[in-house]
C-alpha cells in the first residue's frame, strides 16, 4: 500500500507560480510512475503530466506544455509539480498519483492506470 500527501497549493494570482509537493511512502519510490492529474466540479479527471521511474520521460498534456514541470528527488520519495504562468482555467483539486512500474505513451494519460492516488490540493488563480 502507498500513502501519497499532496502539499503547497494555494490562492495566486493570474501569471503567477506554485509549487505542488507530492510525499510517498512507497518503500521502492523509485519503481513507480508518478503522475498529477487536476478536477473541477462536474468534470472528469484530467491528466497534467506524469514523470517514469528515472525521470527520463515527463509527458505533459498540451494545456500545461511549456508552463508546467514534473520532477522527483527519488533519495526523498517525492514528486514535484512546478507551476509558472498561471493561469485562471488552471484553477482545480491537484491530484498526485502512483503507478508501479514503466508505462509508455497512452497509458500516462489515463487514471486507470494509477493505483494509488493522494488527497487533492486545492490550486486556485484569481484574474
Amino acid at each position: 500500500q502507498v500513502q501519497l500527501v499532496e502539499s503547497g497549493g494555494g490562492l495566486v494570482q493570474d501569471g503567477g507560480s506554485l509549487r505542488l509537493s507530492c510525499a510517498a511512502s512507497a518503500r521502492t519510490f523509485s519503481t513507480y510512475t508518478m503522475g498529477w492529474f487536476r478536477q473541477v466540479p462536474g468534470k472528469e479527471r484530467e491528466f497534467v503530466a506524469a514523470i517514469s521511474p528515472s525521470g527520463l520521460s515527463t509527458p505533459y498534456a498540451d494545456s500545461v506544455k511549456g508552463r508546467f514541470a514534473i520532477s522527483r528527488d527519488n533519495a526523498k520519495n517525492t514528486v514535484y509539480l512546478h507551476m509558472n504562468s498561471l493561469k485562471p482555467e488552471d484553477t482545480a483539486v491537484y491530484y498526485c498519483a502512483a503507478a508501479q512500474g514503466y508505462y509508455s505513451g497512452r497509458y500516462h494519460y489515463s487514471s486507470q492506470t494509477y493505483a494509488y492516488w493522494g488527497q487533492g490540493t486545492q490550486v486556485t488563480v484569481s484574474s
